[in-house]
């Protein structure tokens, strides 16, 4: 498949992909940032854009329109949709402002299934505000992330250990000067008659409770230096901080947006990257509906996925093309081409109507 940038209303597109494209059932990961119901416009002047609604200087990047529930029909129509396009190992993530959040959640329940809510991920965006208002202050939005099944991709993320992490986690240290910690050796259930059951150096498991692996295993960790005695006489097993990836990403992120993005909504690109990473394989196909300045189609390009963007804004066309033009001189990233398509015109060439 040859990456697709498309410019129009993306329920034309949509309906596109499935109809014309024949994709049904073939996106593995799907991220869109749509408008925030804001009641409010957006705007561009002299290239730099504004992140505030209702700025009245400058040209209109795109209008924020409409509010409450007309607002989550018109996403729902459309997530409707993206549900129809994407694989059964396929994953949605959905960029919300917290006022409106919650009630796309809540409709995402319905669409997607609530036995398919992964998280409701906290994106710490900007550093604290003090504006005088009734309330605290705002540093952040969220992100709904939901899965077409149980057996979505799933490429475990690992952050780094600070040396505060390291001090904390790793509190030992060898002859060596490498910083160690221990774990047990033994796990809840009995095991009678079992490998895991059988004396280890003289030493059964405690009462209750089992040897998480075979004793020739420890014997030979124990041979390696590898396990340490407890207070108690229990063995434990020596883990280095060296060998370790790292730390198991949680559901809080600081990933704060660019000072001066060229389009309004422009996301911060280690975040599209994490997402990408994790929830599509090489060759996977990555949608963006809602496209804006096309840090999703630009990272997924950079990671080896095939990509599709729609936007309806002229504006987030232009700077999504921009994007994607910054990499075309990297030696180590394959230059792949897309195929630009105006849907609206398409679509009356076509006779194409949606249902």
């Amino acid at each position: 498949m040859k990456n697709l940038l498309i410019k129009g209303d993306n329920i034309y597109a949509l309906n596109y992909l499935i109809k014309d494209r024949s994709l049904k059932g073939k996106i593995d990961l799907i991220y869109i940032d749509p408008p925030f119901a804001t009641n409010g416009n957006f705007t561009i002047t002299d290239g730099r854009a504004s992140t505030i609604s209702n700025s009245k200087n400058g040209d209109i990047a795109y209008a924020d329109k409409l509010i409450g529930s007309d607002f989550i029909k018109y996403l729902k129509k459309r997530l409707i949709l993206l549900k129809e396009l994407l694989s059964e190992q396929g994953s949605i993530y959905l960029h919300a402002d917290y006022k409106i959040g919650h009630y796309v959640k809540v409709m995402m329940d319905e669409v997607f299934g609530i036995e398919n809510f992964r998280n409701d991920i906290t994106r710490i965006k900007c550093n604290p505000k003090n504006f005088a208002r009734l309330g605290y202050g705002n540093i952040k939005d969220l992100i709904l992330f939901y899965t077409k099944t149980s057996k979505a991709i799933w490429n475990e993320p690992k952050e780094k250990y600070t040396e505060k992490d390291i001090e904390k986690l790793f509190s030992k240290t060898d002859k060596q000067g490498r910083k160690y910690t221990t774990v047990p050796l033994h796990a809840p259930g009995e095991t009678e008659n079992g490998r895991s059951g059988q004396p280890f150096k003289g030493i059964k498991p405690p009462k209750g409770r089992h040897w998480r692996t075979d004793v020739e295993t420890m014997e030979q960790w124990d041979k390696e230096g590898l396990i340490e005695r407890s207070s108690t006489g229990n063995p434990r097993k020596i883990i280095f901080a060296e060998e370790r990836e790292g730390k198991r990403v949680q559901d809080v992120w600081k990933y704060k947006d660019p000072q001066y993005p060229v389009y309004p909504t422009e996301k911060n690109s280690e975040l599209l990257d994490l997402i990408i990473r994790t929830s599509s394989n090489p060759d996977s196909i990555v949608l963006d509906c809602f496209c804006g300045s096309g840090t999703t189609l630009k990272l997924a390009q950079i990671n080896g996925r095939k990509w599709i963007g729609v936007d309806q804004s002229e504006y987030a066309v232009k700077a999504a093309v921009e994007k994607l033009k910054t990499i075309s001189g990297n030696l180590f990233i394959a230059k792949q081409g897309y195929e630009f398509m105006d849907i609206e015109q398409t679509c009356e060439n076509l006779l194409y109507r949606t249902a």
